[in-house]
């Protein structure tokens, strides 16, 4: 959570994960407030004044949790925000049109919630609007993303089931550092005790999350984002390595996140990183840099080129 937040809207957002998890701990409140334990108390505090009972009870089952009964007001959208979410959902899950769509319906259900000067463009907008599908977007399990977030928030170590795209399986303990979306794919950013390596797993693949007794203190000043780029390109089972005359300036325009780390090498540069498809990283990636390379590694890409070599090599060969 952004550390500029005023008083009161960090008082808000504990009032929000109350009403949503009755019996959290001044603890859970102060981790997913990203506040001390007594900052959480002080904004606890805040409600109170505010004339919300908020109760408090000690003990394993303890906790805060809002008074029997208590009834919070509705929330308000400007015809501006209700325009804004529509179009969000649907940029970001364009199955979200469809009304039989769990994103649809629940968008649905808030459009008919608003006033009608407000309400009626943004249904307008639902009706009318169409969205492509995005081939390469993977939608994760709401119930899996969720466990997964409040173990970010807890700061707590999770043990993971995982299967890859080949249908290989297997469990990994790590530390939940962030979630980042990620052009239509959700990842998990961790350290993982099983590779002792930084890791991004696809939520997607994710078949189960189950919670360990261990707690953990995410790097500080992470930034999820930066991070996840720098290691997408590694950890996979195919190793490569490509070599450039140019210097690092010049290739790293071309060079995505994905395909590994650039090092400077002699006059030139190198490009360390792994695949799980060879094929791809030869005909979508390496086919479109406009620089002379050499693939040194591994023996799986350089078949891959080769093989891309002799397709073009054939589609520009004389006529028989």
């Amino acid at each position: 959570m952004p550390n500029d937040l005023s008083p009161t809207a960090r008082a808000l957002r504990a009032l929000e994960i109350l009403q949503a998890r009755p019996g959290t701990t001044a603890g859970e409140l102060a981790a997913r407030l990203g506040v001390t334990e007594r900052a959480a108390r002080r904004y606890v505090g805040i409600l109170r004044e505010a004339g919300i009972p908020v109760e408090s009870a000690r003990g394993p089952h303890g906790g805060y949790r809002l008074g029997r009964g208590t009834r919070l007001p509705p929330v308000h959208f400007t015809q501006s925000e209700a325009l804004g979410l529509v179009m969000a959902v649907l940029g970001g899950q364009p199955a979200a049109a469809d009304t039989d769509d769990l994103v649809g319906t629940a968008l649905g259900k808030v459009v008919k919630a608003l006033p009608e000067s407000v309400g009626r463009q943004a249904a307008m907008l639902r009706e009318y609007a169409s969205a492509a599908p995005d081939p390469y977007s993977a939608r994760p399990d709401p119930a899996t993303t969720s466990e997964l977030v409040d173990a970010v928030a807890a700061r707590r170590r999770v043990l993971v089931t995982y299967r890859s795209e080949a249908g290989n399986e297997w469990e990994a303990e790590v530390d939940p550092w962030s979630i980042v979306v990620r052009y239509g794919r959700w990842y998990l950013l961790c350290h993982s005790h099983r590779a002792d390596a930084v890791r991004t797993y696809r939520v997607d693949r994710i078949r189960a999350v189950r919670p360990t007794g261990h707690w953990f203190e995410p790097p500080k000043g992470l930034d999820p984002v930066a991070v996840l780029e720098e290691n997408l390109g590694l950890g996979w089972e195919f190793a490569t390595r490509v070599v450039f005359d140019a210097p690092p300036a010049e290739v790293v325009p071309w060079i995505r996140p994905p395909m590994g780390r650039l090092e400077p090498l002699g006059d030139g540069c190198v490009l360390l990183g792994s695949t799980r498809n060879p094929d791809m990283y030869a005909q979508e990636w390496l086919a479109r840099i406009p620089l002379s390379f050499r693939v040194e590694g591994g023996e799986e890409l350089r078949a891959a080129v080769a093989a891309l070599v002799a397709r073009f090599t054939a589609a520009v060969a004389d006529t028989p």
